[in-house]
């Protein structure tokens, strides 16, 4: 029997006609058998935010969006965030961690989603000039970033599910305030977000989840999980208890 390794809130409306939902048990599945991380998992409807991240060791935010609530979404990415709880946001994940952190972080509390108020004076997340549904692209990943380490590559294909993505004359702004991208398009449009100094915060644009044909996770899903694994060992070391698998 593996040991517990960590709680993990997978924090989005789960639906059987979303792909990423579909595969990430299985990933998770392949993670134990294969690293021996036997995550306690829950998934955490956005609109149950407020009341449903207590005591996790890490924050999944999953494709999906638009979100039945965007302030949950939102407020999902400030916990791990401020709390320093590991994060891994994904397609709409990254679009969301990028507007908290604009709100939050920088300030710009108006800039909002394309997708949900297309109609808003500041947008900060736009409809992409080429739709990325179900489309695969390459990604120019930034030397001595954690991306960088993670991936291995200078450059790297992966998959994408999605229409809506980060106003590049906003990145200024982001980048002011602590936030490195550490990925591009071949165009030059940041697909791969992180924070320096946060024990684990990465964003990505595609869906690592949906790499491969699911029986290896992907280098971000994996760096992730060893994370949230690391983080629950580090609060029992430190004395404060380890916190209880569900039952």
């Amino acid at each position: 029997m593996n040991a517990y390794s960590g709680r993990l809130a997978l924090v989005g409306d789960r639906s059987p006609h979303v792909r990423s939902h579909a595969r990430i048990p299985g990933l998770l599945k392949e993670l134990e058998e294969r690293d021996h991380l036997d995550l306690d998992v829950y998934w955490v409807p956005s609109d149950d935010v407020d009341d449903a991240l207590e005591g996790f060791d890490g924050i999944w935010l999953l494709p999906g969006s638009p979100y039945r609530s965007e302030a949950g979404a939102v407020t999902a990415v400030r916990i791990a965030r401020e709390q320093e709880i590991p994060f891994l946001g994904t397609c709409g994940g990254f679009q969301h961690a990028m507007l908290e952190f604009a709100r939050n972080v920088c300030g710009a509390t108006g800039v909002q989603h394309g997708e949900s108020t297309p109609d808003a004076d500041e947008l900060l997340i736009v409809p992409l000039q080429c739709s990325l549904d179900g489309h695969e692209g390459g990604v120019q990943v930034r030397p001595g970033t954690r991306a960088a380490e993670l991936l291995g590559v200078e450059r790297s294909m992966e998959r994408y599910h999605c229409s809506y993505g980060l106003d590049s004359s906003k990145l200024d702004l982001l980048r002011e305030h602590g936030m490195v991208f550490s990925g591009y398009d071949d165009a030059g449009e940041p697909r791969i977000a992180e924070l320096p100094g946060h024990p684990f915060y990465l964003a990505s644009l595609f869906q690592p989840e949906l790499a491969g044909d699911g029986r290896r996770p992907h280098p971000f899903i994996q760096a992730f999980a060893h994370a949230v694994a690391g983080r629950s060992d580090q609060i029992a070391e430190t004395g404060r208890g380890a916190i209880p698998a569900a039952t």
